[in-house]
């Protein structure tokens, strides 16, 4: 296993992995409503000896405890490696003439839009062109962390005339080192907020808690860098009646979404984007030096804020599963049959449900969209529902393209095994003994990390 430097506080990170490493009963996938099964003699894929999770009836389990659903097409989840992959996964270096790309030049002016239009029209949707404005307001600048930090809250509000019954606004809260003497580089989490995992949004905006000690918060800390969380709930709320509202119901004035118009998932990256364009104006960040992070649906959210956004230096995508870097090809745990109508993405998308060699793009495309700058994945043993092997493969096939740009890839093509690392190339892979949790990779991120981002400088500590 590699081992992370630096003299952080090993008993407070200790402590923070300890209690994320517990299993949890919340499965990362949408919350859906039961439906009846049939009898089983009309249902003959479903695998023996399940158990219903009382806490959330759609869902069962074996006894290795792993997730369980019957899609709405009467498929039930596999497990099976010897079915896990039907179909191959889609080339990101051949244009679709049928000619591979050689160059760099043929990748950037042709290759890559072509990548980048299938997964706008075709799975997340298209960002409308002239959102509206955002007016930034810092509504409280505190110290924080037991004075290694200082703390800032910023609302982006965003103009709402055009459709005044949606009100999105933009909430980030930022941390900077407060011995830092220039600006210093941030990663920036997604987190849920009001609004988020699905909950209705409060009439009144609630003040995020300050992360516990041992959480990223203080290992960025520890190597000065700063920490930043935007919610996405306020911009748009992770429900489907949301789409009336949100920055996608003021861009539609309320109405029904078209086949290519963009759902939760694309309306957070764009959040994410926003956020950025705040972080270039703030002399506290080095926004030449910003990273992205988001965990579970967040995670699907920042690899594709980094695939959109050039901006982004270095993404961590953890346990993003299907939508994220979980090929949609893949018969394993989550697949396009479960998420195929979510509001997460385009309707579009629906049409692949039981097609999904049709779909003409894939996660490992949507890994090399990130190409050439540095991606860390990650996965646990005990989270095959958002299949961990097949994240593994994507960023395998994505390889050729980093290597294009003159970059290294994955440097393996085996899977590594539990609490072990592949992290020599641009590509980086963790698979870490656990459930669905980001904080056991936390640490090895950082350590990849700092290959490429450098701390901001430091004045003397302060007195006691």
């Amino acid at each position: 296993m590699l081992m992370v430097r630096h003299g952080r506080p090993k008993l407070a990170i200790a402590l923070f992995l300890f209690l994320a490493a517990f299993p949890s009963a919340m499965i990362h996938a949408q919350a859906t409503q039961p439906a009846p099964l049939p009898p089983a003699a009309d249902d003959p894929n479903r695998p023996p000896g399940l158990r219903q999770n009382p806490l959330r009836p759609a869902y069962w389990s074996d006894t290795q405890a792993r997730a369980y659903v019957r899609s709405t097409l009467g498929t039930w989840t596999n497990y099976d490696e010897s079915k896990a992959s039907p179909f191959p996964l889609p080339d990101p270096l051949l244009l679709k003439n049928g000619r591979p790309v050689t160059d760099a030049q043929t990748w950037w002016t042709q290759r890559r839009p072509q990548i980048l239009r299938d997964f706008q029209t075709e799975m997340y949707g298209r960002i409308p062109a002239g959102t509206p404005a955002i007016t930034w307001k810092i509504t409280s600048t505190t110290p924080a962390a037991g004075g290694l930090a200082i703390r800032k809250t910023v609302v982006g509000q965003i103009d709402n005339s055009r459709y005044p019954a949606a009100r999105p606004s933009i909430n980030i809260t930022l941390y900077t080192p407060s011995r830092a003497t220039g600006p210093a580089p941030v990663i920036l989490v997604l987190i849920a907020g009001p609004g988020g995992y699905g909950s209705p949004r409060p009439a009144r905006p609630t003040t995020q808690p300050d992360p516990p000690p041992g959480s990223p918060l203080y290992q960025l800390l520890a190597i000065g860098w700063g920490y930043a969380t935007l919610e996405v709930g306020p911009i748009q709320n992770d429900n489907a009646a949301g789409l009336t509202s949100g920055i996608i119901g003021l861009m539609s004035g309320g109405q029904p979404r078209k086949p290519d118009a963009w759902g939760a998932l694309a309306a957070w990256a764009w959040g994410a984007g926003r956020a950025m364009d705040y972080f270039q104006t703030d002399k506290s960040v080095d926004a030449w030096q910003m990273g992205i992070e988001g965990h579970s649906r967040y995670g699907k959210a920042a690899l594709l804020a980094a695939a959109l956004d050039p901006r982004w230096a270095i993404v961590f995508p953890s346990c993003s599963g299907e939508g994220g870097a979980k090929p949609s090809r893949r018969n394993w745990g989550e697949t396009l049959n479960n998420v195929a109508t979510s509001y997460w993405f385009a309707p579009n998308f629906r049409k692949y449900a039981g097609h999904w060699n049709d779909l003409p793009v894939d996660s490992n495309e949507l890994i090399s969209l990130v190409a050439p700058r540095p991606i860390f994945l990650n996965g646990g043993t005990a989270d095959q529902w958002a299949d961990p092997h097949g994240a593994f493969l994507a960023a395998v096939s994505a390889g050729p393209v980093y290597r294009l740009l003159g970059k290294k890839d994955l440097g393996g093509s085996e899977m590594p095994a539990p609490d072990a690392a592949l992290m020599t190339g641009d590509i980086a892979f963790r698979y870490h003994a656990g459930g669905h949790t980001d904080a056991l990779d936390w640490p090895f991120f950082l350590q990849f990390a700092e290959r490429y981002i450098k701390a901001a400088a430091v004045g003397p500590a302060r007195p006691d």
